[in-house]
């Protein structure tokens, strides 16, 4: 059974690829909420830009599998991989950034790494304290072998892209045989 899912997705690999960034970006948005819900650890600003990616990813994966699926344009099968690619590498570049302000590598956005102590003039004060993030960007909430959830994320997203890189290069070779 297994050998057979195995070959038609070597047979059909913008098939597979889309079905891949499809399962695995719902299981990090799955991962990502069950942080934050279940296990009480609310996202920074910056947690919160790197779902973007997921969040667009998820949907333009299931039209490439479903297009796999429907005989779409192989042309917009690339394009659509090469989005998700394009999406996938910038979240994975924006993972970096997150874990070097975590590292204390580089300093982070101020509203959410900087010192809550200007505050400025008395009459400025509610307004200053309305753009504070009082979840930090340059504290991992949680490590796992050492690598916090936005070194995850940049694991996640370079995995991604490249299977996205794949599908496309598939859809690529797909349009070459069938012209």
């Amino acid at each position: 059974m297994m050998a057979d899912y195995l070959a038609k997705a070597r047979a059909q690999s913008p098939l597979a690829a889309a079905a891949i960034v499809v399962v695995v970006c719902a299981l990090a948005i799955c991962g990502f909420f069950f942080f934050q819900y279940v296990m009480g650890l609310p996202p920074c600003p910056l947690c919160l830009e790197q779902r973007y990616a997921y969040y667009v990813c998820v949907p333009l994966a299931a039209m490439l599998w479903l297009g796999a699926n429907h005989g779409a344009s192989h042309k917009a099968m690339i394009a659509g991989f090469i989005v998700i690619a394009a999406f996938m590498l910038w979240n994975s570049v924006l993972g970096v950034y997150h874990a070097g302000i975590e590292w204390k590598f580089w300093p982070g956005p101020q509203e959410c790494s900087g010192p809550i102590d200007k505050f400025g003039a008395a009459r400025d004060i509610l307004k200053q304290l309305q753009n504070i993030s009082l979840v930090r960007c340059d504290e991992a909430a949680w490590r796992f072998l050492g690598i916090s959830l936005a070194g995850w994320n940049v694991l996640v997203s370079l995995g991604l892209a490249a299977t996205a890189a794949w599908g496309a290069l598939a859809s690529l070779a797909q349009q070459k045989r069938s012209s």
